[in-house]
């Protein structure tokens, strides 16, 4: 396995694809994990140098105490670039890992290539939702909430389809520790970037669920307007879309990546 220890966290990471190809860095959601990436890997490692990692507070990476903030989540992709001695790649993150992804391109801009922002928005949700969550995980555990936690992750339909897969999204949601999870729920209910992305200078993606009720179509529609020159598609799926549909979602990316 591999680590990067930080300044302030020690990140899991791991690496696929040829060494000399263009990197494409891979931010997770809120209760994922690296792993979440694992459907698109296999054909996303034949154009790009693949770099996953656990936001810190997430699977095999540490949790520090306290509450998080998206400076210090992209702070830590900065590091972590410095660590592996890259100066430039390109940048896709779902739900999360959008704010994420934002503030790693308002921060760093001569070190994007190109920005896929996926199931996300500039402002996810409000204080009081946010605040709810962190007492509900410190009062009922993350390992109780994850079932369902993760039904609004994916269609009813999918669930049906798939259960053998569901049940991987809620194992993977249930490695992760309460403290390192709340700290992340600070981090959104803490951020707000609408009044910032219009500086993100980046080509960018923007990817919607149809019928995602976290960060909805008229969100991801609304962070693309706000970015000058932003491509808006959106596909058949709810929350946690390159599960729903693996394929297209590559297809995505590899078509905005190398265009």
């Amino acid at each position: 396995m591999s680590y990067a220890d930080l300044s302030q966290a020690r990140l899991y990471y791991v690496l696929d694809g040829a060494q000399d190809a263009p990197v494409l860095v891979l931010s997770n959601s809120l209760g994922s994990s690296a792993d979440m990436w694992a459907p698109q890997i296999p054909e996303l490692a034949r154009h790009f140098r693949v770099l996953r990692y656990d936001t810190r507070g997430h699977g095999l990476s540490s949790a520090p105490a306290g509450d998080y903030s998206f400076k210090q989540l992209a702070g830590d992709v900065t590091e972590l670039l410095d660590h592996l001695r890259i100066d430039r790649a390109h940048f896709c993150g779902l739900s999360m890992g959008g704010p994420t992804g934002m503030q790693f391109a308002l921060d760093n801009p001569d070190r994007l290539n190109r920005l896929v922002l996926s199931n996300t928005a500039a402002r996810i949700g409000g204080v009081d939702g946010w605040n709810q969550r962190i007492e509900a995980v410190k009062r009922d555990t993350l390992h109780a909430m994850a079932p369902a936690l993760i039904e609004r992750w994916v269609t009813p339909q999918w669930r049906e389809a798939n259960p053998g897969l569901a049940q991987v999204l809620v194992d993977m949601m249930r490695r992760h520790s309460d403290a390192g999870y709340a700290g992340n729920c600070a981090a959104l209910r803490d951020a707000d970037l609408r009044e910032q992305v219009g500086r993100i200078t980046a080509p960018t993606l923007v990817i919607s669920g149809t019928h995602d009720v976290s960060t909805t179509p008229q969100q991801g529609r609304e962070l693309a307007a706000a970015i000058a020159g932003a491509r808006y598609e959106e596909l058949d799926a709810a929350h946690i879309s390159n599960w729903e549909q693996p394929q297209a979602y590559a297809r995505l990316l590899i078509d905005f990546l190398k265009g």
